[in-house]
């Protein structure tokens, strides 16, 4: 071997041992390239990462030319199994943005979070972005796979329904349905709208970290429909595509018997850490949901949806991961809502009286009911100016007939005070309800009236719901109002200005009772406040339950109204089982309760000793108006048994 010959030789294993012993390279591929759905999931993989930290994360970006700080979202991979090999998997199901998506991995250094100086709304420290690592190609969503964020509403008329959806581009779209899968034989066209960053008045909302496309939004309404039967529709186009055909039962026009879903603040659930906190139990709530509404079969049903509705708060794609999430069920059954902070309140809102100066403040993250307003379409024509450019909020309040029940949906987040629009409209409206054909009214409203929840901003709005709502509550007999904004369960007794009520007897047979008042907040956002403390003991965990709190419960879910000519139960279903956990009863104007109507055990703010004051306690609390119910029998026996008034 010549000398030449050893040098080349030498050379070449030296190449192979420095190559062989340097670190991979660093890869990220995504799969597949091109969805068909939103839901469907891509899959992720990388390796090669030197030197893995806790602290590298992986950013989600749409569209993909978004800068390094406008993720939608993030994972840090030390959440994953095997991260420390610098290898790792992740699939994420996705929702369509109306545009593509790329994903890239950074290395965030524990000196630059001890420094950082952008937090979420857990003011924990958004993760930097100096150091991008790698990035993947883009993917997005195949084209003509049909409109998405289906949901029907009540029109307020007889005969008709209306259905909403998106699409990309805004082009002709139409409804079709029929009473049979196979003939979907009338059609109706849609009226299209958007809104524009510059319509929102204040960041996030209006800024380019929060602000996304939202697409197109469609306005159908279905018309000449037969009352009481099962209809298929379906949504879209030929050239943009259709939607899988949907179904939903009508009202019928002499029903007998309602059912009703309620909750307020559900939220939405996202696969990723976002800028704002995200609602996981409120994909409990739907799952349940749905299982009751299929359980209901070919009965019509609707649900109703009391404020802070999506918790997007100024990051727009909260509301397509919202819509996504809901159309299983609103799909099928009209989806209602009322207002509440976090859709509306923003810094200059044009409603903030003096006494009010400390509750109504950023809450809606910007979006001054913009979204809300163009995405819902509510029976009725309520609406109130915003003060700038952004367009009119509406929804604000209605009231519709269903079955047995007159419905009514008021906001407290704008002016409700005497000489208002929406004092008028309720003070009218509660005095002319035909209670011979819906003996049941059921006023629903964001902020609650009563709550023992420790909360001292909003005392002030209570006391002025308490001066000038209340009284049109109780003039007019209102049987039930429901309250969502405190994110748990909270049933009272009847009451008027703080006080438990008792029966005026007018007439020989016409029984009246207060309003029952139930807070329905527990319907998925997990921010659960204390409970009120003792006054005298105002810094310690002592939160004994007022007597006018009859029952109360931290478990996220949501409620089941059922009601008849002579009796409204409202049932409280837990989201971990699934089962109930509270009921009450309240009967209707001038039905008169029997002395010998059988009473369950439940929990309840009184002792029974057996069986027979079992049954006085049942006559006496009917004489209330009311039945209080729990979710088991109690074991009889011949001791006092202390029937449990909190659920947590």
């Amino acid at each position: 071997m010549n000398p030449l010959q050893f040098s080349f030789i030498f050379l070449h294993l030296t190449l192979l041992l420095h190559f062989s012993s340097a670190a991979p390279a660093l890869t990220i591929s995504v799969t597949p390239k091109t969805l068909s759905k939103s839901g469907d999931p891509v899959h992720i993989q990388w390796s090669g990462v030197e030197s893995p930290s806790r602290l590298d994360w992986l950013g989600i970006y749409s569209p993909s030319t978004s800068p390094n700080d406008h993720f939608i979202g993030y994972i840090f991979l030390s959440s994953l199994a095997g991260w420390e090999s610098g290898s790792g998997t992740v699939s994420i199901p996705l929702v369509n943005l109306r545009s593509d998506y790329q994903f890239r991995i950074f290395r965030w250094t524990e000196s630059e979070m001890m420094n950082a100086t952008s937090f979420d709304q857990d003011h924990n420290p958004l993760p930097g972005t100096e150091h991008m690592l790698v990035a993947s190609e883009e993917i997005g969503f195949q084209p003509g796979m049909g409109p998405e964020h289906v949901h029907l509403a009540l029109t307020g008329r007889l005969h008709e329904m209306r259905v909403m959806f998106v699409t990309p581009d805004g082009k002709n779209n139409t409804v079709r349905y029929g009473l049979t899968e196979q003939n979907l034989d009338q059609v109706v066209g849609t009226e299209v709208s958007r809104y524009e960053r510059e319509d929102m008045c204040h960041p996030p909302a209006n800024d380019f970290v929060g602000w996304r496309d939202p697409g197109y939004i469609h306005d159908g309404v279905m018309t000449n429909l037969i009352n009481g039967k099962k209809y298929y529709y379906q949504v879209g186009s030929d050239s943009g595509g259709w939607s899988d055909i949907f179904s939903f039962v009508t009202p019928k026009t002499h029903s007998k018997k309602t059912v009703v879903f309620l909750f307020g603040d559900m939220g939405t659930a996202a696969p990723y850490i976002t800028f704002d906190r995200t609602q996981e139990e409120s994909s409990s709530t739907v799952k349940w949901l749905l299982r009751d509404i299929e359980a209901l079969g070919d009965k019509p049903t609707f649900i109703s949806h009391i404020g802070d509705i999506s918790y997007a708060r100024g990051y727009s794609w909260l509301w397509d991961q919202f819509f996504h999430q809901i159309q299983p069920i609103a799909s099928r059954v009209p989806y209602h809502v009322c207002i509440g902070n976090h859709e509306y309140d923003w810094p200059s809102q044009p409603w903030k009286p003096d006494w009010a100066s400390k509750l109504y403040g950023s809450d809606g993250g910007g979006e001054c009911g913009v979204p809300y307003s163009h995405r819902f379409k509510m029976p009725g024509n309520s609406s109130q100016v915003t003060g700038t450019s952004a367009p009119a909020t509406r929804n604000l309040f209605y009231s519709l007939d269903f079955g047995v029940v007159h419905f009514v949906y008021m906001s407290t987040e704008t002016n409700f005070l005497p000489g208002s629009d929406q004092y008028e409209f309720l003070k009218n409206d509660l005095e002319s309800v035909d209670r011979q054909k819906t003996p049941f009214v059921v006023v629903q409203g964001h902020r609650p009236m009563y709550s023992t929840c420790n909360r001292p901003k909003e005392i002030p709005l209570r006391k002025k719901m308490i001066e000038h709502i209340e009284p049109l509550l109780v003039k007019n007999k209102v049987s039930l109002v429901l309250w969502g904004h405190v994110h748990r369960y909270e049933r009272f007794c009847p009451l008027n200005n703080y006080t438990c009520g008792s029966l005026e007897k007018n007439g020989e047979d016409n029984w009246e009772a207060y309003p029952v008042h139930i807070v329905i907040g527990m319907g998925g956002q997990d921010w659960q406040g204390q409970w009120l403390q003792r006054e005298d003991h105002p810094s310690d965990p002592v939160f004994p339950q007022p007597e006018q709190s009859l029952f109360r419960a931290g478990e996220y879910g949501y409620t089941k109204l059922v009601a008849t000519k002579k009796k409204l139960k409202l049932f409280y279903i837990g989201n971990h089982d699934g089962k109930l956990h509270d009921m009450v009863e309240i009967m209707a104007p001038g039905v008169a309760p029997s002395a010998f109507m059988e009473m369950e055990a439940m929990d309840c703010w009184y002792y029974v000793k057996n069986l027979s004051l079992m049954v006085l306690v049942g006559f006496v609390a009917y004489f209330l108006g009311f039945t209080s119910h729990c979710r088991r029998n109690v074991t009889e026996n011949s001791g006092w048994t202390r029937l449990k008034a909190e659920d947590v």
